[in-house]
């Protein structure tokens, strides 16, 4: 499986399994976390078998089950750490898509008191992302007509199409799909609109479009 392919097959899953991530995928889960981290100066944490966090009500609510492994998004607190989150974090879930494992991004439904993590001076906690076997694939999720997150003049070319494509194939809060993708010559532009977690969905979003526009075919502004 290729990212491309990753990113059409991974939906949000909610329920899992009690089987365990061991051997070579958690190996080369935590090798992939840890390079995010470096890369982006993030603080990502992978914790397994710690079932507190989502054993609550809300995560009842949220439809949660069987989850006992999830992915710590934190960092230091500055302007663009939503942002920096989403577009790492979706580089971790289309890895672990690789990898056989199924994910959901979760953002308010599960105990934040009783999540295992550590915390640096300065740092932040913005969200967490459940990681495991699930019990189904998930399902795909409606999107928005291309028009509604694109802002160009005249035809765009093939890339754009793609990376507009793309980045609708991106998990964001509430299904909101609340960002705008502008094209000048070949630079593009990629900005938050308002609403709920919206700074980590462009995260996402434009991680999602890099992998279908390609990054040999534009530059970011």
């Amino acid at each position: 499986m290729d990212l491309l392919q990753a990113m059409n097959e991974r939906h949000s899953v909610r329920s899992y399994t009690k089987q365990p991530i061991e051997g070579k995928t958690k190996e080369n889960l935590l090798n992939f976390i840890k390079q995010c981290s470096e890369e982006s100066g993030l603080h990502l944490q992978l914790v397994l078998d710690e079932p507190n966090a989502f054993d609550g009500f809300m995560a009842h609510y949220g439809k949660f089950s069987g989850v006992r492994n999830y992915i710590v998004l934190a960092g230091k607190r500055s302007a663009d750490l939503e942002e920096k989150c989403g577009y790492y974090g979706e580089k971790t879930v289309l890895f672990a898509q690789m990898l056989g494992l199924n994910t959901c991004w979760v953002a308010l439904t599960y105990r934040k008191g009783k999540a295992e993590m550590q915390l640096g001076k300065g740092e932040k906690l913005c969200l967490v992302i459940a990681i495991g076997y699930g019990m189904t694939k998930g399902v795909p999720h409606k999107s928005k007509a291309r028009e509604s997150v694109m802002n160009v003049q005249g035809t765009p070319p093939d890339w754009f199409i793609k990376g507009i494509d793309a980045a609708l194939l991106a998990p964001t809060a509430m299904n909101q799909q609340k960002f705008v993708f502008s094209l000048h010559d070949n630079v593009v532009t990629a900005k938050a609109g308002i609403g709920f977690y919206s700074k980590i969905d462009l995260g996402i979003a434009k991680y999602h479009f890099e992998l279908g526009a390609g990054n040999e075919n534009f530059k970011w502004e």
